[in-house]
């Protein structure tokens, strides 16, 4: 597995790769924006509005000497004047049958990494009240500061609620001149 971030131009099969993730993920019920699983060409259209603003890094595979993306994960670093320290982690997606590998886990490291050599020092995220997710961000060592109820409407129809997770990074002795 290799953990890469994703240029600018996005390359075509990046983002194909992208948008079977995204399918995938909306597919099997996660709460990331959409109710419904995205056509194709309303999925490509999704990620080349999402892309711009933040930095996203995908998990890549040898498949049969065929490179598939089987993660994802997003930090949007595109914060107001008074926010520099700050990035939200977004659109951690892992390929239902790639997940149990350790894929999340490197993508989030990849990018609080990042984060941390940008000088990044506060990171934020939410999920779906309830999910798998809530363990996962806390045995990585996020806190979780509260919920939201009726937050949103996710692709089983119900309103649900999220929770808000923050982790605080130490700036790395890049960021910080030394």
């Amino acid at each position: 597995m290799e953990i890469l971030r994703v240029p600018d131009p996005v390359p075509t099969d990046v983002l194909a790769g992208l948008v079977e993730v995204l399918r995938d993920a909306v597919r099997d019920g996660a709460s990331v924006g959409f109710v419904r699983v995205p056509a194709v060409p309303d999925a490509e259209q999704w990620w080349r509005r999402y892309l711009p603003g933040g930095w996203t890094w995908v998990a890549t595979e040898d498949v049969r000497g065929s490179v598939r993306v089987v993660g994802t994960v997003s930090l949007r670093v595109d914060q107001p004047e008074n926010a520099p320290h700050r990035a939200e982690l977004t659109k951690l997606l892992v390929h239902r049958d790639s997940r149990g590998r350790g894929v999340a886990s490197r993508l989030v490291a990849a990018a609080e990494g990042a984060a941390a050599v940008a000088g990044r020092t506060l990171l934020v995220l939410d999920t779906e009240t309830g999910s798998p997710a809530e363990g996962v961000y806390e045995r990585w060592g996020w806190h979780r500061v509260g919920t939201i109820e009726g937050y949103a409407v996710n692709p089983a129809g119900h309103v649900a609620g999220t929770t808000v997770f923050s982790k605080v990074l130490r700036a790395s002795s890049a960021a910080a001149g030394g």
